[in-house]
């Protein structure tokens, strides 16, 4: 992992100014002559810019992000935890971590930070960015916002405008964290417990009542207490805690929550008129946080729009697990785009 420091002030869509940012990025391959074989990876919720770590069978020699072909970029993104400016920082204006002083940001901020990157890399042309849930995100905007910057967008399990069932899952997580009294003081160790229940509120969206009753099924009919899907979402909260905090993770919730590529446009089809990239939008079966349609809607308004789908028995964590049928659809919109 490298961290560019960028010494100018930053001042977000909301209108608050960070007085310079980190950026923390990790690249594979080595960029060709023109500067231009690019693929961009943006990185989900809780993930960081280490992609081999969070989306094994991905990237590597053979694999679909070809090391030997292909430089590869991933940038830890802003509000997050992993080296990129966000609420552990220290606030230059108190020499105190921004904790809950950290603004609300939003996709277009991490995208103009992005974009910050790429111009640091000299990198000419973006061949593909790629993105999963809140990455979708972030790849959509870039297509919007820098649309003569990118050849080919790849939107997995994603959507146009956060819905309102999506909302709903990230405010009671954001109730589960206010509900612990020591995430609003300046303890960087607060807010654990609070923390620990947003997680598994969490992770009853990214599965399916399918995947739970299978991996989760008791052996015996005789417990009264101590069931194993307790100890799993227990499990899972508590890994969570151990590598991220609670200040990040509610920034990101909100994050989540404003993405609506209509702000400010004249609406979302408008805003989707905007994008010159080939697109592929791809869909999960079975995922209950972002639906199918949601993909095909976007595949449908984008001039240059496709649609695939996977499918798979875990629901939105389907794009983490299952590499082959991903990669699969990527390389066959790669190869119907060659020529184009």
């Amino acid at each position: 992992m490298m961290i560019l420091k960028h010494n100018e002030p930053f001042v977000t869509e909301g209108g608050a100014t960070l007085p310079d940012l980190d950026i923390a990025y990790s690249t594979w391959g080595k960029l060709n002559e023109k500067r231009d074989n690019v693929i961009w990876v943006c990185h989900a919720y809780t993930a960081n810019s280490d992609v081999e770590s969070w989306w094994p069978g991905m990237l590597g020699d053979e694999m679909v992000f070809d090391t030997r072909k292909y430089f590869v970029v991933c940038a830890n993104i802003l509000g997050s935890c992993y080296g990129t400016t966000g609420p552990l920082s220290i606030n230059p204006a108190t020499s105190k971590p921004w904790l809950n002083d950290f603004p609300v940001i939003t996709i277009r901020d991490i995208v103009r930070v992005l974009e910050i990157l790429r111009a640091h890399l000299k990198i000419s042309m973006i061949d593909t960015i790629i993105g999963s849930s809140i990455g979708g995100f972030q790849a959509l905007e870039y297509g919007i916002l820098y649309p003569d910057q990118v050849k080919r967008l790849i939107l997995i399990a994603s959507n146009a405008k956060q819905s309102p069932w999506s909302i709903a899952f990230n405010e009671s997580q954001r109730l589960a964290i206010e509900a612990d009294s020591t995430f609003f003081g300046d303890d960087i160790n607060g807010g654990q417990k609070g923390l620990k229940a947003a997680r598994s509120m969490a992770l009853l969206s990214y599965r399916t009542p399918y995947a739970y009753n299978q991996t989760q099924a008791e052996e015996t009919d005789d417990k009264l207490t101590s069931f194993r899907a307790s100890s799993y979402q227990a499990y899972q909260g508590d890994k969570l805690v151990k590598r991220f905090n609670p200040w990040t993770y509610y920034r990101l919730t909100q994050l989540s929550d404003n993405h609506n590529v209509g702000r400010g446009r004249g609406g979302v089809l408008a805003a989707l008129k905007l994008i010159k990239a080939y697109t592929l939008c791809i869909g999960i079966t079975s995922d209950l946080l972002f639906p199918v349609n949601e993909q095909k809607f976007l595949a449908e308004n984008i001039e240059k729009g496709s649609y695939a789908e996977i499918d798979s028995f875990y629901g939105h964590d389907g794009f983490l697990i299952e590499a082959g049928q991903v990669s699969a659809a990527i390389m066959k919109f790669w190869e119907d785009t060659s020529h184009k």
